[in-house]
This record gives structure tokens, C-alpha cells and sequence, in this order.
């Protein structure tokens, strides 16, 4: 409570110092919301079991019964929000503003804490700005899905808020992004778990290059790649010896996306070939390539994965939405000399996901129901190339329900 109460008087110091200059004004907004659902078994869900993933593979008792054929359902609302959006004064021939937002989502055992969600300050001139905060990592990008469920769209749709410089230049129907990122609650899997620590003992930021054109008849339609390099370690442990060893995992992404507005209705769409983006929540990772039998010293090979989601809404008062998500474990790029890896969802070959809710919409109310199966393919790793054989399906069916009072 302390937290919330910090966090309040906060905005209210900033709003009345706002009120007081004619330099500065203010936009205090969030939502509460409310979700219920029901999993017919175990899955990858982070969050207090919120935000859906994929479901677990079959776990057999010494009875052959499986232990995540389990149901469970929760209620909860610490994605609960609050924000305030800053416009300030010029700083030369630019204008300013920046944006706070924080819910009780957390990154810890406790969803009862307040965390930072986004908080930037941005320089706006004519055709170009400039942003240096936290906010969504650019592969989150101008389309993403709208779904009910939190995970919006997740594992096939990138779902990440990183510290970053962006800029952005915006002739004439043309928008184009250059971004380096960092990490903080976001990270990448390794030899010692999710750390930030792979990407500071890089010493090289994750970077993103994109265009979009945006049309005025409704279409938008972009590209853009992605580039992550990290040391996995600093140090071997090697025949009962520690070295200090160089090792560097380098790897690009690439994806496209598109979107037609109309008067009732929205198709987005985007496609990924992903590689080692298991920080943005989707499926990937990386593998060992070869080890230097003198100290132990590593080189790895990046997992790829080929993913695409479609998603349709239609209506503005009721609300009908249809989202499909397909991802395809392709394997590494080089052969792997070891069973050790590190990622998400590495024991997948593939993973089909369906999403269709339909929801009520009031100025300031939401609510809203969603169906969603989802399968996945399990099978048995090929010790080589990391693809997935012998493969059997294991679904889960989500239901979820949803209410948000929004100021």
C-alpha cells in the first residue's frame, strides 16, 4: 500500500504542478480490470496463470495418468493501470512530452506491487522525433492483435517493454524506425537462467531497423529486422579449472506485417522468421555449436522459428474478433554437440493457437467473452539439428472472461 500511496501522491504533485504553468498539461487515465478464466489443464502461463503461452506436455504418474491433465480456474485484477500522458515545453523548434504507466502486473512472486510499465520522455519536430525511455519493444510494432485475453496474441505476437532510444522519421506516407534497446524485465534465457546480464556483458544493444507506409485509404504495411547479441558466459568451468573465456551468440529476426482499417472492421496480419527472441515471450532460444576442448569455451547456433497470426474484428458497440496463431519449429542453423540449450518452448515442433471472443463496448465499460484452444506438438529433440520428431498433440481449452471500467 505504501507503493500505491507513493505512486498517487506522485501524480498528484505532477498534475498540480502542471495545473500551476501554462508550459505543462496533463492526461490522468487506466482502467480497472477484471479476468476470470478456466484452463482444462496445466500450460506456460505466466502471471498468476493470466497470461496464456502454450499448453505443457503430458507428465504420466506411475500409473500412466497424466499430471497436467489438471483444470483450474482463478479470478484476478492486478493488471489493474494507471497512467498520465505529459505534453511540455519546446526545446528549441521541438515539442515535448513524456508518459508514466504502471499496473501490479510485477515481475516477482508478488502481483501486489506496483511496476513500471512505460516511462518515456519523447522530442517531436515535423517529420522526425526522438523517444528515450521504456515503452513496447519495436517488434511489438504499429499491428499488433486485438484480443481479449492479456497475452494479446502471444507466443506469435512479440510482448515486450524495454529501456530503448527510438527514432523515428516520418516523411510523406512513410514512417521509418531505428531503435536500440536494452533489457530489464524482459530477458533473454541462458546458462544462469533469464538474466539481463547476457546482454550487458554484450556491450551491444539490441537493434531494429523498420519502415511503414501508411496509406489514408486504411492499409499500413511494414518490415523490419531485429539484431540480438549476447555472451552467454564470461567464465568456464573446465576439468575442475575456471577460464575467462569470449563467447558471443549473434542472431537476426525478420518480419512483415500489414493492416486494413475500414469503417466496421480490422484485418491485421504479421509473419516472423524468429530467431532467439525468447525475451519478447515468443518461442526460441539457442543451442551449443562446438566446445574448445582446451578451456571449454563455447559457440552456439540460434533455434529459428517461422511464426504468423491472423486477426479479425468487426463492430464497434458489440465486438466479434477471430485471431490464429501458427508457429513452426525450423531448427538450428548449425549443428549442436550438446543436449544443453536455452530458451522457450524448445520441445515444440508446432504450436496452433484460435482465439474468438466477442465483447460489449461503452464509453468508459468493456466486457467481454473468449474461447481459445490451443495445441501444441511435443515430440523427441534431435540431438543435431534441434528439430522435433515423433511428434503427439496435447490442447488446452481457455475461457475467459472479462470487465474493465475505463477512466
Amino acid at each position: 500500500m505504501k507503493s500505491v500511496l507513493f505512486f498517487l501522491i506522485s501524480i498528484f504533485i505532477v498534475c498540480s504542478a502542471s495545473a500551476q504553468s501554462k508550459d505543462f498539461t496533463y492526461t490522468f487515465y487506466g482502467f480497472i480490470r477484471g479476468d476470470v478464466f478456466y484452463d482444462t489443464r496445466a500450460n506456460s502461463a505466466p502471471i498468476e496463470g493470466i497470461f496464456h503461452l502454450y499448453p505443457l506436455d503430458k507428465m504420466p504418474d506411475a500409473n500412466g495418468k497424466d499430471l497436467h491433465a489438471t483444470p483450474s480456474a482463478s479470478f484476478n485484477v492486478f493488471t489493474t493501470r494507471l497512467g498520465v500522458d505529459l505534453t511540455g515545453p519546446r526545446l528549441g523548434s521541438a515539442r515535448s512530452s513524456a508518459k508514466v504507466e504502471t499496473d501490479f502486473g510485477g515481475f516477482s512472486p508478488s502481483n501486489t506491487m506496483l511496476r513500471i510499465r512505460q516511462a518515456y520522455v519523447q522530442l517531436h519536430w515535423e517529420k522526425y522525433s526522438l523517444l528515450l525511455g521504456q515503452t513496447w519493444h519495436p517488434l511489438f510494432g504499429s499491428v499488433s492483435p486485438n484480443i481479449l485475453g492479456l497475452s494479446t496474441g502471444s507466443p506469435f505476437q512479440p510482448f515486450n517493454r524495454s529501456p530503448q532510444f527510438r527514432f523515428e522519421y516520418m516523411p510523406h506516407k512513410i514512417k521509418l524506425t531505428a531503435a536500440t534497446i536494452w533489457q530489464l524485465q524482459y530477458t533473454s534465457n541462458g546458462p544462469s537462467g533469464g538474466s539481463s546480464t547476457y546482454l550487458k556483458n554484450s556491450c551491444v544493444p539490441e537493434l531494429y531497423i523498420g519502415v511503414d507506409y501508411i496509406s489514408s485509404t486504411g492499409w499500413l504495411a511494414g518490415a523490419g529486422m531485429h539484431m540480438i547479441s549476447l555472451k552467454p558466459r564470461t567464465v568456464s568451468s573446465w576439468k575442475e579449472q575456471s577460464y575467462k573465456v569470449e563467447e558471443r551468440m549473434t542472431t537476426f529476426s525478420y518480419e512483415a506485417h500489414v493492416k486494413y482499417t475500414g469503417r466496421s472492421f480490422t484485418v491485421a496480419a504479421k509473419t516472423f522468421l524468429a530467431s532467439a527472441l525468447d525475451h519478447t515471450l515468443m518461442m526460441g532460444g539457442y543451442g551449443i555449436r562446438s566446445i574448445d576442448p582446451a578451456n571449454g569455451e563455447q559457440q552456439y547456433t540460434p533455434f529459428r522459428h517461422s511464426t504468423s497470426w491472423i486477426n479479425f474484428t468487426y463492430g464497434n458497440k458489440w465486438k466479434p474478433a477471430l485471431f490464429i496463431g501458427y508457429s513452426k519449429n525450423l531448427g538450428t542453423t548449425h549443428d549442436m554437440v550438446s543436449s544443453e540449450k536455452y530458451g522457450r518452448g524448445l520441445d515444440i515442433d508446432q504450436l496452433f493457437t484460435l482465439n474468438a471472443s466477442i465483447s460489449y463496448n461503452l464509453p468508459h465499460w468493456r466486457i467481454g467473452i473468449e474461447y481459445s484452444p490451443s495445441t501444441a506438438y511435443y515430440g523427441s529433440p534431435n540431438a543435431r539439428n534441434g528439430k522435433i520428431e515423433d511428434t503427439h498433440s496435447v490442447t488446452n481449452h481457455r475461457l475467459v472472461g472479462l470487465l474493465v471500467y475505463l477512466f
